[in-house]
């Protein structure tokens, strides 16, 4: 596998795929869908939920005091309950990122990264001197893992060879301070094969995760986008013996989607992606529920309104 980031090394390697099949991925999502998680696999599968979340608050609204107990929230989900896992990230604008990583530091939340978005997100239409600068913004404040959005203008123009570019210079100013997390817009990509495509430009280019979503656009982590991406790490994997991680975003926000996504990781790229460090869910309002249903499950009754802290 020769690809060296040129327009037709890229196109070559990209030609090679075989096509998406819409119909097989839709049904095998829809399938997946109805599988069913007893008892105990349930409560497993809650606490793994809890530890992929990378808790978000993307708002032109946010504060220090937000982002602050988002923080207390992403330590202690249920200040009652120290059995209940720390979430797997904070994630926020890079302005809230020296905020955030202070007050994790002060409230026992070392071990949580801190992610910003960036590349003038959610658009990603800037030139590319702002994007860098807004990394570099981020990863001096300290960020450790940057969740960065393709410019899908310039991949839907057919400018491949443009998009692996900046992929691959972000993934440089990241060097070994920071993941990078690549976010497609999938809503925006209108085809799974684009889906397929942008997967494997992102991983060529150096991503350590690929994400399908800003969470600002509709439709955005369907079950078959999200079972086209893992297929598309799986078979990376396969080529290359390195295992990409893969984040939904948008969308998620029960404990029911929560599950079907854990099923389709399972079933698709294999159990060794049942981690933290290969799968993060982007969400806001779904800890709240895996919370609530957590508690549904150890005590045999659902929580006051009052249980959990409102996003």
């Amino acid at each position: 596998m020769i690809v060296d980031g040129s327009e037709k090394s890229l196109k070559d390697f990209l030609d090679d795929l075989p096509p998406v099949d819409q119909v097989g991925v839709e049904a095998r999502a829809t399938m997946l869908a109805t599988r069913s998680i007893k008892t105990t696999s349930k409560a497993w599968a809650i606490d793994m939920a809890i530890s992929m979340v990378d808790l978000t608050t993307l708002e032109g609204a946010d504060t220090p005091g937000k982002v602050k107990a988002l923080c207390a929230k992403a330590v202690r989900p249920d200040p009652t309950d120290l059995t209940v896992p720390s979430v797997g990230a904070i994630c926020v604008y890079n302005d809230m990122v020296k905020v955030a990583r202070a007050e994790l530091d002060l409230i026992g939340g070392k071990h949580i990264p801190v992610a910003a978005v960036s590349t003038a997100f959610p658009s990603g239409r800037a030139s590319m001197e702002v994007k860098k600068q807004d990394t570099l913004d981020a990863l001096n404040a300290g960020a450790t893992e940057i969740d960065m959005v393709i410019d899908r203008g310039a991949f839907l123009a057919g400018k491949i060879s443009q998009v692996f570019e900046e992929i691959k210079i972000i993934k440089e100013l990241c060097g070994n301070k920071a993941h990078l997390k690549v976010i497609f817009e999938t809503g925006e990509l209108v085809t799974y094969d684009n889906v397929r495509k942008a997967s494997f430009i992102a991983m060529l280019a150096g991503a350590d995760f690929i994400k399908t979503s800003t969470g600002k656009v509709a439709p955005a982590a369907t079950a078959p986008v999200v079972l086209v991406m893992l297929e598309a790490v799986r078979d990376y994997f396969a080529l290359t013996g390195l295992k990409i991680g893969v984040k939904p975003a948008g969308g998620i926000r029960t404990t029911k989607d929560a599950i079907k996504q854990l099923v389709l990781v399972n079933e698709t790229a294999g159990p060794d992606w049942l981690t933290p460090s290969l799968f993060r869910i982007g969400a806001s309002a779904l800890l709240n529920d895996l919370l609530m249903q957590r508690m549904k499950m150890r005590t045999g009754h659902y929580a006051s309104a009052n249980y959990v802290t409102m996003d």
